[in-house]
């Protein structure tokens, strides 16, 4: 049932004083300060003109769902680890955090979520159309925060957002495809993940003044991170708890699509047991409460057949590759920090 905007109770939007705004990312804690500027940026720029109630309304209520601040984390630490943090990183990762929840409204309508962040979802409260036009109008606030920036920088941030869209286009474009190989996973992953975590790194490091390895280095640190990151994420959305997420699971074998560890079930089964698998779990849409079910029975599955295991595994070999990007640059706490980061993004159960 859709409930009149005004009807919602809105949560708190702000922190209370002295509180922590390190979103549950343990290494964010040396960038506290920092992080509270750049949220305090997202909020003034999630503001309407003053006639359009409706909307702040709608505004506050994403700016109350704040995240963990990974990407922005990323772009400070990467700035600290080379120099010093400045008001361009600020802006920068308020920037990129936003293209970030524009795409997450965006991602709702799509995967048909209901909770996102603890919280209920915009399109499930107002609508798609509230959703999909909600998230146009933070990236226009986000074009004009990029027309302020540096124009070296607008661009970077602007091809990044668009291999972001190819990645997405590829994945949908690859629905049904049961022949779908651990390359092709990753490369499409990369894209539609990954290289926004390369780009909030290399940025850092770039607005630091940071000389070309240093930036190379972060630049791979941020993109075997976000590889990491993304084969835990779709690992969490067959084995992870909703009430620990957040978010609505099981979208990927709902709309087809295959993540590594499904990739590495259908690898190994025999024939007969691979269509079996198509049919019963991957093929089949499937809703509420049959989906909880559903998704249950894959996970004992994948479990039996160490295909968990092996994600679990791939992940952290991608995560040691980000950690050996770093061996460049100079001991900090900043370096020890995004370490920390990356190997949380691996291991995180929420």
């Amino acid at each position: 049932m859709a409930y009149p905007i005004s009807a919602m109770e809105l949560p708190a939007n702000t922190a209370a004083p002295g509180k922590s705004l390190h979103g549950g990312v343990p290494a964010f804690r040396l960038i506290n300060s920092q992080l509270g500027q750049v949220k305090k940026l997202i909020s003034s720029q999630l503001v309407a003109p003053a006639k359009t109630d409706d909307i702040n309304r709608l505004l506050e209520y994403v700016n109350a769902r704040s995240g963990k601040m990974i990407r922005p984390g990323l772009v400070l630490l990467a700035g600290a680890s080379c120099g010093k943090i400045t008001g361009e990183h600020i802006r920068v990762a308020a920037v990129i955090e936003m293209i970030h929840n524009a795409t997450l409204l965006h991602d709702d309508v799509i995967d048909e979520g209901k909770t996102r962040r603890g919280l209920p979802t915009i399109n499930s409260i107002w609508g798609n159309e509230s959703s999909v036009l909600l998230g146009d109008f933070i990236l226009g606030r986000v074009f004009r925060m990029c027309a302020e920036l540096e124009p070296w920088v607008g661009r970077t941030i602007a091809a990044a957002a668009v291999r972001v869209c190819e990645g997405e286009l590829t994945q949908i474009a690859q629905r049904q495809n049961w022949q779908l190989s651990e390359s092709q996973y990753i490369e499409i992953i990369t894209e539609k993940s990954a290289v926004l975590f390369s780009c909030c790194c290399s940025l850092g490091g770039l607005l630091a003044r940071a000389g070309e390895t240093e930036v190379l280095a972060l630049s791979n640190f941020g993109l075997n991170a976000g590889i990491a990151f993304q084969i835990t994420d779709d690992l969490l959305d067959i084995t992870g708890d909703e009430n620990k997420t957040g978010k609505t699971l099981g979208s990927d074998a709902g709309k087809n699509k295959l993540t590594l560890a499904t990739i590495h079930l259908l690898r190994i089964a025999n024939e007969e047991d691979k269509n079996a698998i198509i049919n019963s779990y991957l093929i089949t849409p499937h809703t509420h409460p049959e989906q909880d079910k559903t998704r249950d029975e894959l996970a004992e599955l994948l479990n039996r057949y160490g295909s968990i295991e092996y994600a679990h595994r791939r992940a952290h070999e991608f995560t040691a590759r980000a950690v050996k990007a770093l061996d460049g640059l100079e001991k900090s706490d900043a370096k020890d920090a995004l370490i920390e980061t990356a190997k949380f993004m691996a291991d995180r159960t929420a």
